[in-house]
């Protein structure tokens, strides 16, 4: 049989203080990982409201590292970081502070690169299905459809 371990209440606290400060963590992502501990709505609580306290916790400090990550290693756009941050539960107004995190100018600058480069892979001699798959590259990625069309227009 299949038996989870069980935490008290301080094994809990001091498992989530480690996994908080390996990496910037949402409060959604902590209250799952207690739950996937079998811990109880009230340590939840309790643990959560530790974690805040203690600045191990903080959405707004998670919200502005996972945009500048997202944007500088993935080259996310930001249609792609407001949806990732909702589906983490992140507040309107931190998701605002972590737009507020990319520089306009390297912002443009990235795009340009990005379609560049992925211009440059794609072997397909066709100029709308060229255009199509640039386009589709640039809005999974979360760009703006009014930049992807300007870029389109500048490149192709």
């Amino acid at each position: 049989m299949h038996h989870t371990k069980s935490y008290t209440l301080p094994e809990a606290t001091k498992k989530l203080e480690r996994y908080c400060a390996y990496q910037e963590r949402c409060h959604y992502e902590v209250v799952e990982k207690l739950k996937g501990m079998r811990m109880i709505p009230e340590a939840i609580d309790h643990i959560v409201a530790h974690l805040i306290q203690e600045n191990y916790l903080n959405e707004e400090r998670f919200a502005k590292s996972f945009a500048r990550g997202k944007f500088n290693i993935k080259k996310w756009g930001r249609k792609r970081i407001v949806r990732e941050l909702q589906q983490r539960e992140i507040s309107i107004f931190n998701i605002k502070s972590a737009l507020a995190e990319i520089n306009e100018e390297d912002y443009l600058t990235t795009l340009d690169e990005l379609a560049k480069k992925r211009l440059d892979q794609i072997k397909e001699s066709n100029l709308q299905k060229r255009k199509k798959k640039l386009a589709d590259y640039l809005f999974y990625r979360g760009w703006e459809s009014h930049l992807v069309y300007e870029k389109l227009h500048e490149l192709i």
